[in-house]
């Protein structure tokens, strides 16, 4: 994984999007904004790892 990972023309206009919309906050709006986006990551890290418990067969699927 020595190689950059390159990004869509997609991704690099929803980048830059979203940096217009940071600037346009204000320091308390943007640190509130950045709280809520990392405790989305680590839930979509949370999601991925179940995921690959279950379809590695190292844990049975969630019950629903």
């Amino acid at each position: 994984m020595n190689q950059p990972i390159e990004l869509s023309l997609e991704q690099q206009f929803s980048i830059r999007s979203f940096q217009s919309q940071v600037q346009k906050m204000s320091r308390e709006q943007a640190q509130e904004f950045l709280v809520k986006l990392y405790e989305q990551m680590i839930v979509r890290e949370n999601m991925y790892k179940q995921f690959l418990k279950y379809e590695w067969g190292l844990e049975p699927p969630a019950p629903r």
